[in-house]
């Protein structure tokens, strides 16, 4: 056989490699087949996840949850939300009784390449800041000298504390709690004289938690950097997979103008692009072992990206946060989808 005919034919074999459909994997044949998404949740953090007084779960990490559900599922209600603690968080998914986390959770290296996990991608982008009363008269954290700062353990929340005071010569006292909840209340009622966790976290327990606000002040340090997003466990690529993509078409859909109200009609559309992200044009589905439709299923289950944030934490939402760096790339943030082609 000739050089050249080997060389075609090893051409010919890795293409019809790329054009073959993908295996569903065996995290998403075991989806399929008990019919549920098992999404694992913080045990209460308004806008991001938290069940409301019936019981529905909220936020923007669930709504992530939702997205994923219908493009493999074809219902965004087939998700069994499971609240995990931030001890009890990796544990569950490695063990396999969550399919994916989805709760506020920092990408880091060590999480990333330790806990045998795979980020998919990052869905908010945060900093870890301080509150403290307006009595104290304290305008910034570097006058927290032998404070007491409470702060919830096996975070990377508690390290950063440790880190940052230390990197400024400054000794303060952590008072560390296993759980949210006892932590917000031991802040309020004097236990501590400041509090610190995720500047989302902070805005939405000054406004809601405070027994009035206005007496409570989140100081203008960012110490750190918080990009928070999904996991899976290792071993499953292409699950990951789906759960990257299912992520990226969200934040393509804001970038294509694609809603949940206009996504049926914006079929007719003739741009490629949009056909293609639709289902109309090339099927992107046979690549991930899902149909053509699964991106306009994500984005009609609860909207692009844009609009998640907006209403579970930006203008829509009790807590108004800004998009800042969760804007989109040609709008002044880094949110940037990776291209769906």
């Amino acid at each position: 056989m000739s050089r050249f005919r080997t060389l075609a034919l090893t051409a010919a074999t890795a293409l019809a490699t790329l054009a073959a459909p993908a295996h569903a994997g065996k995290i998403l044949d075991g989806i399929k087949a008990r019919g549920q998404l098992a999404c694992g949740v913080s045990t209460g953090v308004i806008g991001f996840s938290a069940a409301d007084s019936q019981g529905h779960w909220r936020g923007l990490d669930v709504d992530i949850c939702r997205a994923i559900a219908a493009a493999v599922l074809g219902d965004a209600n087939k998700v069994r939300w499971v609240p995990l603690s931030s001890q009890q968080r990796f544990t569950a998914l490695q063990s396999g009784e969550v399919d994916i986390l989805s709760r506020n959770t920092t990408w880091s290296l060590t999480r990333d390449a330790a806990l045998g996990l795979h980020f998919t991608a990052v869905t908010y982008y945060d900093g870890q800041g301080f509150m403290v009363a307006k009595k104290s008269k304290v305008t910034s954290a570097r006058q927290l000298k032998n404070a007491e700062i409470c702060v919830q353990s096996g975070t990377t929340t508690e390290k950063n504390l440790s880190d940052y005071f230390r990197s400024q010569g400054i000794k303060v006292k952590p008072v560390v709690f296993d759980k949210f909840e006892p932590s917000i209340k031991a802040f309020f009622s004097g236990r501590c004289q400041a509090y610190t966790t995720d500047a989302s976290a902070l805005a939405f327990i000054r406004s809601k938690e405070a027994p009035n606000p206005d007496d409570y002040v989140v100081l203008p340090e960012i110490i750190s950097k918080e990009p928070l997003g999904p996991a899976v466990r290792r071993g499953d690529d292409e699950w990951f997979a789906v759960v990257k993509w299912v992520i990226n078409a969200l934040i393509e859909a804001e970038e294509l103008g694609i809603t949940q109200a206009k996504a049926d009609s914006m079929k007719s559309s003739p741009d490629p692009t949009v056909q293609r992200f639709l289902g109309v044009g090339e099927d992107l589905g046979k690549s991930l072992g899902l149909d053509r439709e699964w991106a306009a299923r994500a984005v009609k289950a609860g909207g692009n990206y844009g609009d998640i944030f907006n209403r579970n934490v930006g203008a829509d939402s009790p807590l108004k946060l800004p998009r800042g760096l969760n804007a989109q790339w040609n709008k002044g943030g880094i949110l940037y989808a990776l291209p769906l082609r």
